[in-house]
């Protein structure tokens, strides 16, 4: 199984300082994916998760050729340590990271607070979009362990030694509920509404 390491964050502080490291790679991933454009950290990247942590024809994330693909246009090798940011108080950022995971990139990890703390701090934001020399990153074999599919989901259904937790959005808990399929100004939305009998909504 892959390493979920509980110190999975950095702090804003942290990263001003090491920014800049050879060996680290800023990547900010959005929920507003135009957020980038006007002004991020300095020397981040940005991923789409739309269009480049998606595969484009299922309904599935990425294979590994796809994701060893991305990092590879991103500059990043195994060694490289990714630290991920993002809007909406990390909500892609973080499913970036999960997909580093399954994928087996263990040197990633959350700038605490995201954008938004970035910017409540007073720290810069600049539009230079740094310039990536391209490597390659080798394919990997998915981690699936880390992954609840289908079946997973219907047997722990009613179990007493699993819980299941709706982290559905904040500003909508008609989401939770069913009344809506997606929350306000989201086109992504939800195929049914309601949720998973038995599960628990923490936002």
């Amino acid at each position: 199984m892959a390493d979920l390491d509980a110190n999975v964050l950095v702090t804003t502080e942290w990263l001003a300082e090491h920014k800049d490291d050879q060996n680290v790679r800023l990547v900010e991933v959005d929920v507003d994916t135009t957020a980038y454009d006007t002004g991020h950290i300095e020397g981040a990247i940005a991923w789409n998760w739309t269009t480049q942590l998606n595969d484009q024809v299922r309904r599935d994330i990425l294979t590994p050729e796809q994701l060893a693909e991305l990092l590879g246009k991103s500059g990043i090798t195994p060694d490289t340590e990714i630290i991920l940011y993002g809007d909406n108080n990390n909500w892609f950022a973080a499913y970036a990271y999960w997909q580093l995971k399954i994928f087996g990139h263990d040197k990633v990890k959350l700038m605490n607070g995201g954008r938004k703390k970035w910017e409540l701090e007073g720290r810069p934001f600049v539009k230079e979009v740094p310039s990536v020399t391209a490597v390659q990153y080798p394919v990997k074999t998915a981690d699936q362990s880390i992954r609840a599919l289908y079946q997973d989901v219907r047997s722990a259904i009613g179990s007493d030694s699993t819980v299941l937790v709706d982290v559905r959005s904040p500003q909508s808990p008609q989401e939770f509920s069913g009344e809506v399929i997606a929350p306000p100004g989201m086109t992504e939305t939800a195929q049914r509404g309601g949720h998973v009998p038995g599960a628990v909504n923490i936002p």
